[in-house]
């Protein structure tokens, strides 16, 4: 009769963890839904700590640099407003297919930006004064 051996236990946790990490896939059920699967066409994700790309000529630099400073950084954000002014955006889309041009719903909104920033403070006060107030934050869902 063969005897059973006792587990053999790490001498140090660094042990441990590399034992861990060795284990199978088919092991921990959670590490398949953790990471996804990328398919041959997904290309993995570079990492942050590449190699620095050699200096351009000093033509190409000059071009380049420029470029970099006159790029905008582009900013995300989510806004509540009324069916009724949203709707608008969709009228004024509308009108602009008609014409002959196709415009987006934040290009509408960074056209009305642009105006906003010619008026004076007396006429924007008046415009605020015009809109109904709206409860800050998400609207619930019903």
């Amino acid at each position: 009769m063969a005897a059973k051996a006792a587990p053999v236990k790490p001498a140090t946790a660094k042990e441990a963890t590399v034992k861990v990490a060795n284990k199978p896939a088919a092991v921990k059920p959670d590490a398949a839904k953790a990471a996804p699967k990328r398919s041959a066409a997904t290309p993995a994700k570079a990492s942050p700590k590449q190699a620095p790309k050699p200096p351009a000529t000093a033509a190409e630099g000059d071009v380049g640099a420029r470029d970099k400073a006159r790029k905008a950084k582009l900013v995300r954000d989510s806004f509540t407003m009324p069916e009724q002014e949203y709707a608008v955006l969709g009228q004024v889309k509308k009108a602009c297919l008609k014409a002959g041009f196709e415009i987006k719903k934040s290009e509408l909104l960074r056209i009305g930006v642009a105006l906003i920033s010619d008026l004076d403070i007396a006429t924007l006060q008046k415009v605020l004064s015009s809109l109904p107030q709206l409860k800050t934050g998400r609207p619930k869902s019903e």
